[in-house]
């Protein structure tokens, strides 16, 4: 019924306490994640160093979120098929080295080639996160470890700009990648020692899958980020941000189709989806994902441009946020297992709607900033009820089998979420800039940063430039409003206690 694990000192379950193995993969789990959101602070002194366009700099992010999200369907199967604890170590390597590389970049391009190779590494690890945990926690106490595994997600967003700010200001931006490395070496001790070898299963890879996928998320995520400083018109010769929109739509839905027909193992198993929780948690995770990312950049601009902050002063505004999620991990872990799978994260995201919602309300140049804090406080709050309980939802119900090709699934979905959000809220932004201030609004913005760069814009800019970052954040709030309606529908699962 079940293979023999590998190493026979360790049973199939793992340790009878698989607490220590899930700190250890925490450490790397938490770097690759604060790399998402961490370049988002370091925007102007990108552009600064390298004298390179905000269109190049974005890139900076959208590289790492690209390689991130499309190997996540196979790395998922390698963790079955060669052990998590061996892809997971690979990809910490992987991730490690090519931080350093990020660091010595000499120009934007040799930076945004280094964020892929960190991405990669990246998607190496993180299903593997997941897999430990459905494979080595018992059904009643993994509602507290996805609990802490959520809140590392929620954290870790709210903690980059906050240490890429410090770095910055203190050392300058290469060092929110050299910081990786220690980081890294630390990780990688810890995980050879602590995470046990898991029994293996034999999957076959489904490369046409892997083709499609990657080739169509690729379109997809290139015409949204392009799309405005082409004027969503021809890029070269016969090809048309059209285009590229349709063949990654096309392809994407190809992909689906081909899954449903490929033998003997698709890279998707879609009857995975027939478990009613895990469709609607992936659904709401995606949107998520596009929302988290989708709000951290007019925020963290409009903090440095509109209202005058450096890197440092910006990111404090977030702390309050982190705490909240930190203190509210453990009573939300508790809370998982107990009660009706919907209340938590239809809770959560609905709230995190409101919160944006009245974000965009204070978005001006002369709100009150203890009020700004007070608000961008509940983004922490409404996260913590977010990540734990849906990532349990997702996978309590799935066998064991599958629980790597769950995990790439569900990591999947929540980084393509990032991805578009990230593309879509450049090409938002950039359009509401050119509505309020002109073809050049792009330019003024970012060229100018903290308060004497606000000092010399005269008022007109300013108001333009604050009404501009709050429409942007309607996109993630309107989003979040569709995550909670879907996270409403998610019914008590087969093995929830009563």
């Amino acid at each position: 019924m079940t293979t023999r694990p590998q190493t026979p000192s360790r049973s199939a379950e793992g340790p009878e306490n698989p607490w220590p193995a899930l700190w250890a993969l925490i450490v790397g789990f938490f770097m690759i994640l604060v790399d998402v959101s961490i370049v988002s602070i370091a925007t102007p002194a990108l552009m600064s160093d390298f004298r390179a366009p905000i269109e190049d700099v974005l890139w900076v992010t959208s590289a790492y979120l690209l390689a991130y999200a499309v190997p996540l369907l196979i790395t998922g199967r390698l963790g079955d098929l060669v052990g998590p604890k061996k892809i997971y170590l690979a990809g910490l390597v992987v991730f490690t080295l090519s931080s350093l590389a990020c660091g010595l970049a000499g120009n934007i391009e040799q930076l945004i080639l280094a964020r892929v190779a960190q991405g990669l590494g990246a998607a190496l690890m993180t299903p593997q996160t997941m897999a430990v945990i459905t494979r080595t926690f018992p059904v009643d106490r993994r509602g507290s470890a996805m609990a802490l595994w959520g809140a590392v997600s929620g954290v870790a967003f709210l903690v980059g700009p906050l240490l890429g700010g410090l770095l910055i200001d203190s050392v300058g931006w290469e060092w929110i990648f050299f910081i990786n490395v220690p980081v890294g070496i630390a990780g990688f001790v810890a995980a050879l020692r602590l995470v046990p070898d898991l029994q293996t299963h034999a999957h076959s890879f489904d490369w046409v899958g892997v083709a499609l996928s990657a080739v169509g998320l690729f379109s997809l995520v290139f015409a949204l980020q392009e799309g405005e400083k082409h004027d969503w018109g021809t890029i070269a010769g016969p090809i048309s941000i059209p285009l590229l929109l349709t063949v990654g739509l096309v392809l994407l839905a190809v992909f689906v189709w081909w899954q449903s027909r490929v033998q003997p193992e698709p890279l998707v198993p879609l009857g995975l989806f027939r478990d009613r929780n895990f469709s609607l948690a992936n659904v709401s995770i995606t949107l998520m994902g596009l929302a988290i990312n989708a709000m951290m950049f007019p925020m963290l601009v409009w903090l440095q441009t509109v209202r005058g902050l450096s890197p440092t002063e910006a990111a404090f505004v977030l702390v309050p946020q982190s705490i909240a999620s930190i203190v509210l991990a453990g009573p939300v872990g508790r809370l998982i297992d107990r009660l009706h799978p919907r209340i938590l994260p239809t809770i959560g995201l609905g709230g995190f709607a409101v919160t944006l919602f009245a974000l965009v309300a204070l978005m001006t140049p002369d709100s009150p900033m203890w009020l700004i804090v007070t608000v961008i406080t509940f983004v922490g709050v409404t996260g913590a009820l977010i990540w734990g309980p849906l990532a349990t939802t997702a996978n309590r119900n799935l066998p064991v089998r599958l629980a790597g090709a769950g995990a790439g699934v569900y990591n999947t979905t929540r980084q393509v979420g990032s991805v578009i959000g990230s593309a879509a809220i450049a090409a938002l932004m950039s359009a509401r800039l050119a509505a309020h201030l002109g073809p050049a609004g792009g330019e003024v913005t970012m060229g100018e940063g903290g308060a004497a760069g606000l000092e010399s814009l005269p008022p007109g800019v300013v108001d333009g430039l604050s009404q501009a970052f709050a429409e942007s954040m309607l996109l993630p709030a309107a989003v979040l409003v569709v995550a909670a309606l879907a996270a409403a529908g998610l019914e008590r699962m087969k093995h929830q206690r009563s």
